[in-house]
């Protein structure tokens, strides 16, 4: 059986201020185009299809296209939220669009009910495991404690015990949206991090024959078996290196799977350029950046006059501008934005305590204190966002 796994649309965002939504309908003509040209038999979208949880209706507008356009296809899709999504919202008359084929899974009590395909080997039982909010969640699944592991876990036992009904032989796969341990993320993800743990191991979905994940943006392989899509767009100049791509997988009779990556349609390439403004606008080898999304960090020990225009004038589609003056990483001048670069929230406040008292950090009990307010602030938006009516 051939699957196409994709994930994290985020339809309605934009791009530093850039909207995309051309270049997300783009993106699933070609999705549906592929469908078509690549013989799939069911699609796999692994969370996050909106950007937030009450949508914009262009958005609403362009993924009701993409519904019809997948379900005159003919091929059935397998669909989950994620923690952008609101479960409720994106769920609404999920039993009627099932008629159409299109499977939305959004109830995290149905994780251990498939969607069962067919093709000439025998079945496949597709499991939609949504974003599980740990705090939230934890009752429904009898889980030790309210952390990831814990959740999805529980919600594998669920999967694992369906499966051992199913006769000899049924192949199974797994969508889930996650961080898994071993993935790389970028800028453009929301923090999911729970008592200071984000990620969970792969270990929690053995048993299965595929696990097609969402919520890292950059396209990559955690196993043979366990794999993110990535997000079709760049939603950051983090990604600026990514290559977008969906995956095309076959699951063969035995189970074994392979893999190949299919590349999205690209709006506008990135690209960070980094130095003097002077040097920037004369040399020559940036020319290939003159048509990118750019941006643009400047070095000059003193801020250059009108830079944005300048930088403009030669890379008219530069959107970031960063100052980053040369000097000491000691200098006290050193931006704000600069000493705070690949810091936590957590760890940003454990200084802002030890300032505070003249050197002197928090202990354990304090720094706990400290995890638990930042996980109510999270789950509070969770609740707002992930259940929303």
């Amino acid at each position: 059986m051939r699957f196409l796994h994709t994930s994290d649309w985020h339809l309605g965002r934009s791009f530093h201020r850039v909207g995309l939504l051309d270049a997300q309908r783009a993106f699933l003509d070609h999705l549906v185009a592929t469908v078509r040209e690549r013989d799939v038999d069911a699609v796999l979208v692994a969370g996050d299809v909106y950007d937030r949880a009450v949508p914009p209706l262009p958005a609403v507008e362009l993924f009701d296209t993409a519904l019809h356009w997948l379900a005159d296809a003919g091929v059935p899709t397998v669909m989950i939220s994620g923690n952008h999504d609101s479960a409720r919202r994106l769920g609404v008359g999920a039993r009627l669009i099932e008629r159409a084929g299109i499977h939305l899974r959004t109830d995290p009590a149905g994780a251990g009910t498939p969607v069962l395909l067919t093709d000439a080997h025998g079945d496949v039982a597709c499991y939609g495991l949504p974003y599980l909010e740990p705090t939230l969640v934890r009752e429904e699944f009898g889980a030790p404690k309210a952390g990831h592991e814990a959740v999805l876990g529980a919600a594998m036992d669920r999967v694992r015990a369906d499966l051992a009904t199913r006769a000899p032989g049924t192949r199974s796969v797994v969508l889930a949206h996650a961080f898994v341990a071993g993935g790389e993320p970028s800028d453009s993800e929301r923090d999911i991090t729970v008592g200071g743990v984000a990620a969970v191991p792969a270990g929690v979905f053995d048993g299965v024959d595929y696990v097609a994940l969402g919520h890292l943006h950059g396209c990559q392989t955690v196993s043979e078996r366990v794999r993110y899509s990535g997000s079709p767009l760049a939603y950051s100049f983090s990604e600026t290196t990514h290559r977008k791509t969906m995956w095309l997988v076959d699951l063969d009779a035995d189970g074994t799977v392979t893999a190949e990556r299919i590349d999205c349609p690209v709006p506008r390439p990135l690209a960070r350029i980094r130095g003097h403004l002077a040097d920037l606008l004369a040399d020559p080898a940036l020319s290939r950046h003159e048509d990118a999304w750019v941006e643009a960090t400047l070095t000059d020990a003193v801020r250059p006059v009108e830079p944005m225009a300048r930088l403009t004038a030669r890379f008219p589609h530069t959107l970031s501008l960063v100052f980053e003056p040369e000097r000491t990483t000691e200098d006290p001048e050193a931006s704000y934005a600069q000493r705070l670069r690949d810091r936590t929230d957590q760890q940003i406040a454990e200084d802002f305590v030890a300032h505070v008292r003249g050197g002197a950090g928090p202990d354990d009990a304090e720094r706990a204190v400290l995890r638990a307010a930042f996980d109510d602030v999270r789950v509070a938006a969770a609740e707002r966002e992930v259940t929303a009516g």
